[in-house]
């Protein structure tokens, strides 16, 4: 396969995965959060908290790959 191909299909898998990437963030945050929100009977606080850094890490992910598509 010519080095082109290859390096034009590794980055088709790259960006393929980031909506993967975003959603498995923010439902590992929520989970987590009514998880420990169960734990220690602090419903729903913990679930809000962990739900927004699931949000902010899904969207954290979003803007590193933005800034490695301007560098290519």
């Amino acid at each position: 396969m010519k080095k082109e191909t290859s390096k034009s299909i590794q980055e088709l898998a790259y960006y393929s995965s980031l909506g993967l990437t975003v959603a498995l963030s923010i439902f590992i945050g929520l989970f987590l959060g009514v998880w420990l929100d169960g734990k220690f009977e602090t419903s729903p606080v913990l679930t809000f908290l962990f739900l927004g850094l699931g949000i902010a890490a899904g969207f954290r992910h979003l803007v590193r790959a933005a800034k490695r598509s301007r560098k290519l």
